[in-house]
């Protein structure tokens, strides 16, 4: 048995039930079997797949809170401190009922590799809690993020653990869990990235992740010698991501024709009107069906169905695992080309050997949505040098990183034998600094 399938099997055997770190673990190590068994007796006798695979801290706490009945709720919060060879953890907090341990692993242990890929000092963590903020008020938000920091900030800190946003942790939580920070340590530091304007965010953080994926894709295209003018793109989601990546698209000439929610989607064969969709979801906070009162003539069809869309170009950015393998089936028959990845791991690992072996162009999340946290990091920078820079400067320090990403994967990919294949790329590419981090810090 190959030392990848052992550490493997080590992972499944020790994360019982954990079948979202398992499903990324596996992904991660099949495709670097190339660089691992061209260095196994190194790797090997060094442990650096099992220590690479095991978080180096995992935080679980309670987490008490007053409802506005005044009824005491609890919830579950998690930090992950996965690996902070090349810098302080960095990785967002996700608020959501599906939270649990396995989930976290997975997303910390993808983070790892992503921010690798971003060429900037932050290593992988990521965090959050079971609790739901749909459907709660600000004053029960505010006192369960309170909570939630009450026992985090022992954990955190600028040169530590810089924790984000991520699903259900926007703007008013960032506010919310920094104003408690600040509050029991004392300290005015670049502790969370997110936070707004007035109090030492960054301009086109909001922006950046969408943004950082489309600029993802017009390098994928141009290697191929095209580009996204006059291509047909559909998005799932209708978050951040998914908006500013419909509205960069939508800057280089594409048409955009589908969103949607959890609830359904929808298509507008005329191409998507942002400033609904825009004031729909950023402004009242609604459903994406809301859409068609606005718009007579798109379509809202409830539930799942997005990928039955014709399209040149897919961009999943909803949540995992929510493009399988009849989709990937489904988006080819109908003529698409490629798909990039805004969420983290949206594609089922069928999927994603699908469009390999099928002549799909594809990008994984740890490459194509890292722009996110790339700016995050760019952030901190502001933070420690306590000054702010302009849009445009961020923009433009967001383009080079994701041309300087795609370039890093397409060059591990040849140098390995499987030009094209941007998931050995991405993922080579992201473990050769880590791990040369790693062997000269020695073992810790």
């Amino acid at each position: 048995m190959s030392y990848v399938d052992e550490v493997y099997e080590k992972v499944v055997a020790k994360n019982p039930g954990e079948t979202e770190f398992h499903q990324a673990v596996k992904e991660v190590l099949d495709s670097l079997k190339l660089v691992i068994e061209a260095n196994e007796e190194k790797y090997r006798r060094e442990a650096i797949l099992e220590r690479l695979v095991e978080p180096e801290r995992i935080i679980s706490f309670r987490v008490p809170w007053v409802d506005d009945k005044g009824q005491v709720q609890v919830n579950k919060g998690f930090r992950v401190q996965f690996n902070s060879a090349i810098g302080p953890y960095k990785g967002g907090l996700r608020l959501h009922p599906s939270v649990n341990q396995s989930i976290l692993k997975f997303l910390g242990f993808e983070q790892v590799f992503k921010n690798s890929l971003t060429g900037l000092p932050i290593g992988g963590g990521k965090g959050g809690s079971d609790f739901d903020p749909k459907g709660k008020s600000d004053r029960e938000v505010m006192a369960f993020c309170q909570s939630f920091m009450t026992e985090l900030c022992k954990y955190i800190g600028a040169d530590q653990d810089v924790p984000a946003g991520d699903i259900g942790v926007g703007a008013r939580e960032i506010g919310y869990l920094y104003g408690q920070y600040k509050k029991i340590t004392g300290q005015y530091e670049g502790v969370l990235t997110g936070k707004g304007l007035t109090y030492g965010g960054s301009l086109a953080r909001t922006q950046a992740t969408g943004y950082g994926l489309v600029y993802m894709v017009v390098e994928m295209l141009k290697h191929e010698g095209q580009e996204l003018a006059g291509k047909t793109v559909v998005i799932s989601g209708s978050g951040n991501v998914a908006i500013y990546a419909t509205e960069k698209a939508q800057q280089y000439g594409a048409k955009v024709v589908a969103l949607s929610d959890s609830n359904g989607y929808i298509y507008d064969k005329d191409g998507i009107k942002l400033d609904v969709v825009k004031e729909i979801k950023e402004v009242r906070r609604g459903r994406i069906k809301e859409y068609v009162d606005a718009v007579p003539t798109a379509v809202y069809t409830e539930g799942k169905g997005i990928w039955t869309i014709p399209c040149d170009v897919a961009l999943p950015c909803a949540t995992q695992n929510e493009l399988n393998l009849e989709d990937a089936k489904t988006l080819k028959a109908n003529g698409c080309m490629l798909v990039a990845e805004g969420a983290n791991m949206p594609s089922t690992r069928e999927a994603t050997d699908y469009y390999l072996e099928n002549g799909i162009l594809f990008m994984p999340g740890k490459a194509a949505n890292a722009g996110g946290v790339a700016t995050s990091a760019l952030e901190m920078t502001q933070n420690s040098e306590r000054l702010s820079w302009s849009f445009e400067e961020v923009d433009e320090k967001l383009h080079g990183i994701m041309v300087n990403i795609f370039a890093k994967a397409a060059d591990a990919a040849e140098r390995y034998g499987v030009p094209g294949n941007y998931v050995a790329g991405a993922n080579i590419a992201g473990f050769e600094k880590v791990v040369d981090a790693m062997m000269a810090q020695g073992i810790v």
